[in-house]
């Protein structure tokens, strides 16, 4: 069964994007939706499996969750949902 069925694991409050993001995502024909769907249904992406953890005790504890997802041509986007779950921001990591 696909992890999108459930729906979101968690409320992502105001989406945001960086210039940076959104240019290196239209280069590669990446929609920054894709991404986003992905980060709020669970799917973490590249991260280690510590960070993994982090954020599923993040998701029950009330902190910030942290994506990181792969682009072609070896550049990193980030997507990170603040504690509150006021805003998601989807950044390149030298945006951080």
């Amino acid at each position: 069964m696909s992890r999108y069925v459930k729906g979101p694991r968690f409320p992502m409050g105001r989406p945001a994007i960086t210039p940076g993001a959104e240019g290196a995502l239209e280069a590669e024909g990446i929609p920054a939706i894709v991404l986003l769907a992905r980060h709020i249904h669970g799917d973490w992406g590249s991260l280690p499996v510590e960070d993994q953890t982090a954020n599923e005790l993040a998701l029950l504890t009330g902190k910030r969750l942290l994506s990181s997802y792969d682009l072609p041509g070896g550049r990193k986007v980030w997507i990170i949902t603040e504690a509150d779950r006021s805003a998601t921001t989807i950044l390149l990591p030298d945006d951080y």
